[in-house]
Parts: structure tokens; C-alpha cells; sequence
């Protein structure tokens, strides 16, 4: 074989590998995409499920003269506070920069110095 045949099939491989490289780059994008949508489907058939249990078991009615329970403010803010962890936790960012992205490398500072506060 000659150098030039060499290096010839040398630069061919370098396309050929630039060509994979490219496609699985674009693969890697699909693959982090399909798993967003499934972890959003799978939150979303949750909530239906729990929508069509209370339907089927729906919660005793009050008396036409009782008045509402009115939601203290602190315990609104630790169910906000839990459904963030919640996501968080499931793989998804919190933070105002990536928000409802899946987390594909670890920890994200900036949704843990939001989950500090």
C-alpha cells in the first residue's frame, strides 16, 4: 500500500467518524427528549388516575350552612415547597434557568441553592 492510499482511507475515517459522531449527538437529543415526554405523560396519567378515583369515591358533602375551611398560608407554601422537591427529585429541574428540563447530569446548583432557601 501506498502513503497516499493510507492517507486516503486515513481522512475517509475521520469522515465516517464525524458522520457518527454528528448522529449520535442527534440521537442523544431524541433519546433526552422521549424521556421528558415520558416523565411528563406518566405525571399526567397519575393525575388522571387520582382524578377518576375521586370521581368514583367522591368526598362527603359539607352541610348547606357549614363554611369552607379557610387554607392556612404556611401549609399552602409546604405543599408547594414538597410538589418542587417532588420534581426535583423525579429528575427534572426547578430553577428559573432550566425549569421542567430533565436533569441528565446530577445535581443542578442552581435548583439546590433554590431547594436551600
Amino acid at each position: 500500500m501506498e502513503k497516499k492510499d493510507i492517507f486516503t482511507q486515513i481522512e475517509a475515517m475521520e469522515e465516517q467518524m464525524g458522520t457518527m459522531y454528528a448522529d449520535l449527538s442527534r440521537l442523544k437529543t431524541i433519546v433526552v427528549e422521549l424521556l421528558e415526554e415520558n416523565q411528563r405523560l406518566r405525571m399526567e396519567n397519575e393525575q388522571l388516575l387520582r382524578m377518576i378515583r375521586e370521581d368514583q369515591y367522591p368526598e362527603p358533602t359539607m352541610e348547606p350552612d357549614a363554611e369552607p375551611a379557610k387554607p392556612e398560608g404556611l401549609s399552602l407554601t409546604r405543599e408547594g415547597y414538597e410538589n418542587l422537591a417532588r420534581l426535583y427529585h423525579e429528575g427534572f429541574h426547578i430553577c428559573n434557568v432550566y425549569y421542567g428540563h430533565l436533569r441528565t447530569e446530577g445535581d443542578c446548583l442552581f435548583c439546590m441553592s433554590f431547594l436551600n432557601k
